[in-house]
């Protein structure tokens, strides 16, 4: 499994660095996100936008707790920023986002950068061996 999950991320990566080369810089989130799943298909991997996940809370059920921007062959996490610059509250967003969804990778990518590659972070919860 971390072995795949390796590729899986690394797959991403490439097709989210084609995906900024062709539109640069500076448009919203969405334009990303709706590219890169395309992308990922032509590279044939299956991917969900906008995943709405529940989550409990003691003895309450919240349905639509948080969206999860990409879900890449239900194992990869991807939240996409086209922010100023990415913070630590970016970082603990997904790495929430993992623990919920009982994922073990995930990346945060910030198309808002001239080089996609100083926008690229790569989290980890729990990895399986």
């Amino acid at each position: 499994m971390k072995d795949y999950l390796n590729k899986l991320s690394n797959v991403a990566i490439g097709a989210a660095i084609e995906v900024h080369r062709e539109l640069g810089p500076g448009l919203l989130e969405m334009t990303y996100e709706l590219s890169l799943q395309h992308e990922l298909q032509l590279r044939g991997y299956a991917s969900e936008r906008q995943v709405m996940l529940p989550i409990q809370y003691k003895s309450m059920i919240v349905p639509e707790a948080y969206r999860i921007d990409l879900l890449v062959e239900n194992c990869l996490v991807i939240e996409l920023k086209t922010v100023e610059s990415l913070l630590p509250i970016h970082s603990a967003q997904i790495l929430t986002y993992l623990r919920m969804s009982n994922k073990h990778l995930g990346l945060l990518i910030n198309f808002h950068n001239v080089l996609l590659t100083d926008g690229i972070k790569r989290l980890v919860h729990h990895f399986p061996s």
